[in-house]
């Protein structure tokens, strides 16, 4: 085999390791939150600290499954003009949305 062959391949390993990767960064994100929550709650001795923590963790996973969202639709957006996908396009022929 050669390099070309091989390329391919690998690309798509690593295109599924990202998505996989999407749910171990939320996991991630979550627990590193509630982490610093339960640290500046100790510190501080204000139980409110905890859910500020929490809020934090929620924010990155939001923000990691809308930057994993992002990037998905950029990859889809080259099959836009893709002749074997024009006939796949949505026309809106339904009389009722007046």
């Amino acid at each position: 085999m050669s390099k070309d062959e091989e390329k391919p391949r690998l690309a798509k390993l690593v295109d599924g390791a990202d998505n996989l990767s999407l749910g171990v960064s939320i996991v991630v994100a979550v627990l590193l939150g509630v982490g610093a929550g339960l640290l500046m709650k100790d510190m501080f001795g204000h139980d409110w600290l905890l859910w500020v923590g929490v809020f934090w963790g929620v924010s990155a996973a939001i923000l990691n499954v809308y930057k994993a969202y992002k990037k998905q639709v950029e990859s889809y957006a080259e099959f836009k003009d893709d002749v074997r996908y024009k006939k796949y396009e949505y026309k809106d022929e339904d009389e009722d949305d007046e």
